[in-house]
C-alpha cells in the first residue's frame, strides 16, 4: 500500500464524517423495520458547531435516512447553503434487495456475494438521487464492512473516495474485516489505482505502541487478562491504549493525544467520524442522558478548536482533499 502523506510543514487537514442513518439498537439481532430516522430532527446540533468553525462535514447517508423525508430533508437544506456534502452508506440489512440471510455476518457489506453487493449499493445510489437530486461520489461501508469486490463495484458505480477503512481495529470476530495492519493515511487504490482511500483515523498510543501493539493489545485481552482488567490498566497508565478519532467513548484528551502522536509518526490528514443517532439521547451506547450529549458535542466543539488553532489545521471534505492529491506530489 503507498500511502500518501503531505510534507509535515503543511498545515494538517481534517475531514468530518457523520454516518447519517437510523436509529437501531446495537445490542440485538439486525432488523429490517428499523427505520426510525427520529434523531434526524435533532442533526442541528452538530451542524450549528460545523458552521461556527466553517466545518463542511460529509453526510454519508443509509437507505432509511435518504427514503424518508424526516431523514434526507435537513440533510438537503444544508447541501442547498453549501453547508454540507453528501456521500452514501450502505447498511445491508434494511436496503434492498431483501434475498440474503439476516445475520451478523451479512451486516457487512462486503461479506454478500458480488451482485447483491452491487444490487443493494445501487439501489442505494439511485435512492439518494431520487431524495436529494445529487449523485453520490464518496461511500462508507456499513459497519466499515468492505470485501473483496468493493473495490470493483466503486468503480463501477463512478465512486471516487472511500472512506471505510477503521485501522487498527479488527472485526474478524463479528466476521467483518481486519484493519489491523492497515494505516490511517490516505491511499490510491482500485483496478486504475484512481480511487481515494481516506480511512477513519485510529491508531495505538503510548510507549508500547509499536509495530507489535496489535499482538500485544489482543494478549491483554484475553479472558484472563481482561478478568484482571489489564487493558484498562495499560491505558489508564498511558502505556498502549487503541483509540479512533471519534467524540463516541473517546475523551477530548484521548482525541488530541491520538492526533499529535500520529502528527508525530508523519501523518497530515485526519478523518473525524460520529453516528447521527449520538444526537439523540438513548440511540447508541455513546450518549444515554442529557448531560452525556453535552458532554458529547462538547468534545466536538474542543476538537474542532484544538485542530484549528492549536495545530494550525485546515478543513476540507474528501472530494477537495481528492483534488489536492491529484494535484500534488506526495
Amino acid at each position: 500500500m503507498n500511502t500518501l502523506r503531505p510534507p509535515p510543514s503543511n498545515p494538517p487537514i481534517l475531514l468530518t464524517v457523520i454516518d447519517t442513518e437510523e436509529e437501531f439498537d446495537w445490542h440485538h439481532p439486525f432488523r429490517r423495520d428499523a427505520v426510525s430516522v427520529t434523531a434526524m430532527d435533532h442533526i442541528g446540533r452538530a451542524q450549528e458547531i460545523f458552521d461556527a468553525f466553517g466545518v463542511r462535514p460529509v453526510y454519508v447517508v443509509d437507505y432509511p435516512v435518504a427514503s424518508q423525508e424526516r431523514g434526507f430533508a435537513p440533510i438537503k437544506e444544508f447541501l442547498q447553503t453549501n453547508r454540507a456534502t453528501l456521500g452514501a452508506h450502505l447498511h445491508p440489512w434494511n436496503t434492498p434487495p431483501y434475498t440474503e440471510d439476516l445475520c451478523a455476518n451479512n451486516s457487512f457489506p462486503g461479506n454478500l456475494p458480488r451482485h447483491l453487493e452491487a444490487a443493494k449499493l445501487q439501489i442505494l445510489v439511485t435512492q439518494i438521487k431520487h431524495s436529494f437530486g445529487l449523485t453520490p461520489l464518496v461511500y462508507k461501508a456499513g459497519r466499515y464492512g468492505v470485501g473483496a469486490n468493493t473495490a470493483a463495484i466503486l468503480e463501477e458505480q463512478g465512486f471516487e473516495v472511500d472512506l471505510s477503512p477503521s485501522p487498527p481495529f479488527d472485526f474478524q470476530g463479528a466476521g467483518g474485516p481486519d484493519f489491523s495492519a492497515h494505516s490511517s493515511e490516505p491511499h490510491w487504490f482500485g483496478s486504475r489505482q484512481q480511487l481515494l482511500c481516506l480511512p477513519t483515523t485510529g491508531g495505538y498510543v503510548g510507549p508500547f505502541s509499536n509495530r507489535t501493539a496489535h499482538q500485544l493489545f489482543n494478549w491483554s485481552r484475553r479472558p484472563l487478562f481482561k478478568r484482571l482488567h489489564l487493558p484498562g490498566i495499560m491505558a489508564r497508565l498511558g502505556l498502549l491504549n487503541r483509540l479512533r478519532l471519534s467524540p463516541e467513548g473517546h475523551t477530548l484528551d484521548e482525541m488530541k493525544l491520538l492526533t499529535r502522536t500520529l502528527r508525530h509518526r508523519g501523518m497530515n490528514i485526519f478523518s473525524l467520524s460520529f453516528h447521527s443517532p449520538s444526537l439523540q439521547p438513548g440511540n447508541t451506547p455513546y450518549v444515554h442522558n442529557a448531560r452525556d450529549l453535552q458532554r458529547f458535542l462538547g468534545r466536538i466543539q474542543g476538537y474542532l478548536d484544538f485542530f484549528l488553532r492549536e495545530l494550525g489545521g485546515v478543513l476540507m471534505p474528501p472530494l477537495e482533499i481528492k483534488h489536492l492529491l491529484q494535484t500534488k506530489d506526495f
